[in-house]
């Protein structure tokens, strides 16, 4: 069966943190590729300062020139809440001939039980945790923990520089930090009924 990585967020924005954990699963796993999916609505948190279609075409301006990487828009096009339990539902009777592994930091990890129906997810993916700095990465559920380097940046991180009219350079690609300029994205003014 050939294994297929996934990776789920609000990508808001993506950086180059999300890429070293891909690439990190992607060569420790010997998997076929990694899916970055962005979620239409995440359950768990609140998404300021990009719609889904712009966390989408960012996503997809950072993985270019990346043939290891796809993009998995199936919780963007389906839209409203995004639970990992029907996404996954849907890719394992789509594609019955693949393995998933879902990729997740090691703060997530700690966060599983409140997942949507988590007892029946890990059933049908093999979870995959990345360590975070400041997370002991402790589940009752099955997690294979690889080891990455270890990235202090955030998507809240950077749209607060972004708002500070500070640079994004060496945090995201250049092709993402251009699209966040264009389309004005995290600029105070957008931002200040959420802060």
């Amino acid at each position: 069966m050939k294994r297929i990585g996934i990776l789920g967020g609000t990508f808001n924005p993506p950086h180059f943190g999300h890429l070293i954990m891909a690439n990190e699963a992607y060569h420790s796993l010997g998997l076929e590729e990694v899916r970055f999916m962005p979620n239409a609505v995440a359950p768990h948190k609140a998404v300021h300062g990009a719609d889904a279609a712009q966390r989408l075409k960012m996503t997809q301006l950072a993985i270019e020139g990346h043939p290891q990487f796809r993009i998995e828009d199936y919780e963007i096009k389906t839209g409203g809440v995004s639970y990992t339990f029907n996404t996954i539902s849907h890719l394992v009777k789509k594609e019955p001939d693949k393995e998933f592994y879902f990729i997740i930091g090691g703060d997530t990890v700690e966060e599983l039980n409140s997942w949507h129906r988590i007892h029946e997810l890990a059933e049908m993916v093999q979870f995959v945790g990345i360590g975070r700095p400041g997370y002991d990465a402790a589940t009752e559920f099955p997690v294979m923990m690889i080891d990455s380097p270890e990235m202090h940046i955030s998507s809240t991180l950077l749209r607060d520089r972004v708002a500070a009219a500070r640079p994004l350079t060496f945090f995201v690609p250049e092709k993402v930090e251009a699209y966040i300029r264009k389309e004005g994205l995290y600029e105070p003014e957008q931002d200040a009924s959420t802060r």
